[in-house]
């Protein structure tokens, strides 16, 4: 049996721009999507701390070290820009993979800039 557990997270991030005209996704600094070990053009879902909305989209690198968080098409509806943001990735682990599992935590601050990455403080704990 598989079970899903968080694998990737951008913590309280700033949207930066929205462009209602795109064909959909999210683009999000290259740079913060290699610290939060998030692939473009992965699925990500998008829970917005400032109006309670959640969506489902992909991701789509953007400039490196910029901070920008460009929401598109869609998703311009629920998340506007100065909203803040979480971003996650999940992933399906086999019992065994459970125990070892750490994700992937990325905390910026209201310029998106990398303030800490949190990958071992996180533990799965399975008391059967």
């Amino acid at each position: 049996m598989k079970r899903s557990f968080l694998n990737s997270k951008i913590h309280k991030a700033t949207v930066t721009g929205s462009n209602i005209d795109y064909e959909g996704s999210c683009m999000i600094d290259i740079s913060l999507l290699k610290a939060a070990n998030i692939l473009p053009y992965e699925k990500i879902d998008i829970y917005n701390i400032t109006n309670g909305e959640r969506l489902t989209t992909y991701s789509i690198p953007g400039p490196p070290d910029t901070g920008e968080i460009c929401v598109n098409g869609a998703c311009c509806h629920k998340v506007n820009i100065n909203d803040l943001i979480i971003i996650c990735t999940y992933t399906d682990l086999n019992e065994s993979e459970i125990e070892n599992h750490r994700p992937t935590v990325v905390y910026v601050n209201s310029n998106n800039d990398i303030t800490d990455k949190n990958q071992n403080k996180i533990k799965i704990v399975n008391d059967g």
